[in-house]
């Protein structure tokens, strides 16, 4: 079974008590999921592969390292948008590839409405994006869409999860890594996550 990574680091969990109050304003919200997704990507690639490489200071010729794999962000629209960009500065190079789906309220299963994921992998790590893990549906099938596509590699980030979510995540692809800021206490009947922080996608864009 992979592991479930919940990061302890004090900034983060500084900045995630302001990212759950219910009067912070879009604009700051979005600068906390901003700055909570950069710490766990640092965190989700801490293992990644690494190559030699030649490198000229001002002084001398020397070894350096660079990363030895394409790695690819698949946000989720479209709460995740705001993961990627976060990610996407700290790794300038990566590939972006999103995937619409949503949750159908009357049966809680993930509805795919966007792909366009390629025929073949051109990345050897996909990382999903997904702020709240709830339910787990729409994290289990963009994984399955990655791997249909030949991924070799997938790992999650989100910021909160419920455990439900993590378990049926793990259940379904127990060799995905799952990396959050916070696993809260339940779902409630209407599949949100308690005490959360209601509606990622409204609050980051203001349509609550």
């Amino acid at each position: 079974m992979a592991a479930v990574h919940v990061s302890t680091h004090p900034l983060l969990v500084h900045k995630l008590a302001k990212l759950r109050a219910h009067d912070t304003p879009p604009p700051i919200f979005r600068e906390l999921v901003y700055e909570i997704s950069q710490v766990l990507f640092y965190e989700a690639t801490r293992a990644v592969p690494l190559r030699d490489v030649p490198v000229r200071t001002p002084l001398v010729e020397c070894v350096g390292k660079e990363l030895d794999v394409k790695v690819g962000l698949v946000p989720v629209l479209r709460a995740g948008l705001g993961m990627a960009n976060a990610m996407l500065d700290a790794l300038p190079e990566a590939a972006v590839w999103h995937i619409g789906l949503y949750r159908d309220h009357a049966t809680l299963k993930p509805v795919t409405y966007y792909n366009k994921l390629p025929a073949q992998p051109v990345m050897g790590l996909g990382i999903v994006l997904d702020p709240m893990l709830a339910t787990g549906g729409s994290a289990i099938e963009a994984i399955r869409l990655l791997k249909q596509a030949g991924t070799p590699q997938v790992r999650f980030i989100g910021l909160i999860a419920a455990p439900e979510g993590v378990a049926a995540l793990q259940a379904a692809h127990p060799d995905v890594d799952i990396y959050l800021a916070a696993v809260d206490s339940h779902l409630n009947e209407l599949g949100y996550i308690v005490p959360g922080l209601g509606d990622a996608g409204d609050r980051q864009f203001g349509t609550t």
